[in-house]
């Protein structure tokens, strides 16, 4: 399906070769350079301060956003700034203050200019597809899944601290990432889907890093099979491989697809120039991808769904080990085996949904393959939720909701809730499949640190209606008698009323005078200190799994309810992976702030072990080999500095997204070689001397003291590729600080 080449290959003449044989090679011919070019005010290309065009946010972010640009000097929104409200959309959590947050967001918008999608009415990235996504445009979102490329437009997800920094008329700072040219060629099978090619993708590349980072570039003869909704379900899982961004090839269906949603101006042609030069490529044959299962616990633990069912047994029997090893859990629900009949996986729930299964074309393609059958009165269900409300109307109007009504599907609202753990909670033991984003644990709202366990499979919609079909034995949609096609050229009906009738646009439409209303569980953040002359980092946690999750860092689920409220919120870091850990990190930081107030008390000289009480500070880390993975969220890092953590020790970071929320929030992000030869544990100490001065200057590395029971050792701490402004955000304690 893949063929994947790492190393640099110039597009020329209509075929990639060597830069050895064109002269004329360059990374400015390619789309991502153009578009970098058109955003970057820092006038060098190899350093980008980048400004977008929009910025979106929804219910579990945009609170804190607001809260942290409003306390640096906030008075109105300089761009458009969209606010939808599908993340704690059900209110279901923590009293009124779901809806607390949503009233604050109205009035926010109304106050500073911005835009407000109630709850119900969208999924944050179908919304940003239907009135925002243009050629050639940049758009930021404090979601990880902000992908638009597939409109030509690039988006980026970052944590909150990013978009703060744009409202107040900052930039986005990153060097100049890699482009990788992602060459389609052929035709998907029928019964093959968009989520399948993702599945494929994902799977080839994420545990290399191969477009880690990096901006993926779709273009080559495949475009021409493929619909806008088509391309859409692939680009936003890109999310899924680490990669910064994507942009895609424009064309007629592009245009096409624009002016169907009233925005005809808002195209414009992009295309790889004649010579243009890319850092490696990615060859993909549609022809050849099956439809595909990505098992727990990762969106790239990926098999055909052949492959799957041929080895069934043994592939399950290692998802029960995995969650094992990485969850801890020491008793297992019942072995997922017993689900065999006959070889074949019995699964007990499929869901649609989100902005990778909530589009027109995939529920239409689900509706048709359940036509004239029925999901039955059995443990298995199926539920859809479309994207956004003009989906949802246009596959009324045709008959299509009532069709899968007929059939036993439970329709609900537009709402991301099964793709972070709010909607559709399987039972303990029970296996999902599901067309969304991920496949993390817990994303599917279940508790293993308390005795509750299931399991989330990714498949694409098509397969998960032939699974429906076959009672829940779980099924590849190629293996239908007769597998609807999928039309490129098929649109919706795209019919915005339903928006002009709930959505507040106020952008450019300040009204200072309107008060922003806050609920009770709305406060503002905790003030933090600048960075002291010397620190003394207690490891209050040590992770040593090959991946680390920001739903492990701070859990998704009921815990989105409490996101406007850092220190209520604080209380549940990493509470699924080490419970100890707030506990550990609170005692430090008790004893730093003593040491604040009377440095020469005696608990604060006895911590402090001998080094100078006046200028060494007491602060907890995080130890992680490879922390970062999956959401944007800000309070994966934001948690920490709330309780006192001055700095992640780490072997690399997962994403860009993450070493970026963790110097926001004033915490040192130290790459450290070796890190696994040094055991780090809870309740070791590293003293780092003079670190205030090295980031005062341009130091990267620094020799610190590992304290170890009795035991004392010298090693190296490394802060590769520190900004100037990176530098003084950390020594002034954080982001806020920094502004103000």
């Amino acid at each position: 399906m893949l063929t994947i080449h790492t190393q640099p290959l110039c597009w020329k003449g209509g075929r990639f070769v060597s830069p050895a044989d064109a002269p004329d090679a360059s990374r400015e011919n390619t789309i991502a350079y153009r578009i970098l070019q058109a955003h970057n005010r820092s006038g060098d290309m190899s350093q980008l301060a980048l400004g977008f065009d929009a910025l979106v946010s929804h219910d579990i972010t945009y609170v804190g956003i607001i809260q942290t640009a409003r306390a640096s000097g906030l008075t109105e929104f300089p761009l458009p700034y969209v606010m939808t409200n599908c993340h704690n959309t059900l209110c279901a959590v923590g009293g009124t203050i779901n809806e607390d947050d949503h009233i604050f967001g109205l009035s926010a918008a109304k106050k500073y200019g911005g835009e407000f999608v109630p709850p119900h009415q969208a999924v944050i990235h179908s919304y940003m597809r239907e009135r925002y996504a243009a050629s050639g445009r940049m758009i930021l979102g404090s979601d990880s899944h902000t992908r638009y490329g597939a409109y030509g437009c690039m988006g980026v997800g970052e944590g909150g601290p990013e978009l703060a920094r744009q409202l107040l008329g900052k930039t986005y700072n990153v060097a100049y990432p890699r482009v990788i040219a992602i060459y389609l060629t052929g035709k998907p099978r029928p019964g093959v889907g968009p989520q399948d090619v993702a599945l494929a993708l994902v799977g080839g590349t994420f545990r290399e890093g191969t477009v880690k980072n990096a901006v993926m570039e779709f273009f080559g003869p495949g475009l021409d099979a493929l619909s806008m909704d088509y391309r859409c379900g692939i680009d936003v899982m890109t999310t899924e491989t680490s990669c910064l961004s994507s942009v895609w090839q424009t064309d007629e269906r592009t245009r096409q697809a624009l002016a169907r949603l009233g925005r005809k101006a808002d195209y414009k042609p992009l295309s790889p120039a004649d010579g243009a030069l890319y850092d490696g490529v990615i060859e993909v044959n549609l022809d050849a991808v099956r439809p595909m299962i990505a098992l727990p616990f990762h969106p790239s633990n990926a098999y055909t769904i052949e492959e799957f069912n041929a080895n069934a047994a043994d592939l399950l029997h290692q998802v029960e080990k995995d969650a094992v090893e990485q969850l801890g859990v020491k008793t297992l629900p019942g072995s997922l085996t017993d689900k065999l009949q006959n070889g074949r996986l019995r699964v007990d729930q499929g869901v649609i949904a989100g902005c990778s299964g909530g589009t027109y074309q995939n529920l239409k393609r689900a509706c048709q393959i359940l036509d004239g059958h029925v999901v039955g009165s059995d443990a298995f269900r199926l539920s859809f939720y479309a994207g956004s409300m003009p989906i949802l109307n246009a596959l009324t109007q045709q008959g299509y909701v009532s069709q899968a009504m007929l059939a036993g599907v439970d329709w609900r609202s537009c709402f991301c809730g099964p793709c972070f753990g709010a909607g559709d909670t399987p039972a303990n033991g029970a296996f999902s499949i599901r067309h969304s984003t991920r496949n993390f644990p817990n994303r599917e709202g279940s508790k293993p640190g308390e005795g509750q366990l299931s399991y989330v499979a990714l498949m694409d919609a098509r397969s998960i209606a032939a699974t429906a079909v076959n009672g829940g034995l779980l099924t590849g949609a190629d293996q239908l008698p007769c597998p609807p096609e999928d039309d490129p050229d098929e649109l919706f009906d795209y019919d915005d009323r339903p928006y002009q009738a709930r959505v507040y646009r106020g952008v450019g439409r300040p009204q200072p005078e309107q008060p922003l209303i806050y609920g009770p569980n709305i406060a503002d953040w905790p003030r933090q200190i600048p960075l002291p002359e010397n620190l003394l980092l207690t490891v209050a946690s040590a992770i040593y799994d090959s991946v680390t999750t920001t739903d492990e860092l701070i859990p998704s689920g009921e815990t989105s309810s409490y996101r406007s409220n850092p220190l209520r919120l604080a209380e549940f870091a990493l509470s699924r992976k080490d419970p100890a850990y707030v506990g550990r990190a609170k005692q430090v930081l008790a004893l730093e702030r003593l040491r604040r107030e009377n440095p020469a008390d005696p608990a604060v000289l006895a911590a402090l072990g001998g080094y100078d009480a006046a200028s060494t500070g007491l602060g907890s880390a995080v130890m992680a080999l490879k922390p970062g993975d999956g959401s944007a969220r800000e309070q994966a890092a934001s948690c920490q500095r709330v309780l006192g953590g001055c700095a992640n020790l780490v072997r690399e970071f997962a994403t860009k997204r993450y070493r970026s929320n963790v110097v926001n929030w004033g915490m040192l992000p130290f790459v450290v070689p070796g890190i696994e030869e040094l055991n780090l544990q809870p309740g070791d100490r590293l003293y780092v001397p003079g670190i205030r001065a090295l980031l005062q200057g341009d130091g990267e590395s620094v020799d610190a003291t590992l304290l170890q029971g009795d035991a004392s050792r010298s090693v190296t701490l490394t802060l590769p590729g520190l900004t100037r402004e990176e530098r003084d955000i950390i020594l002034s304690g954080c982001l806020i600080n920094y502004y103000a």
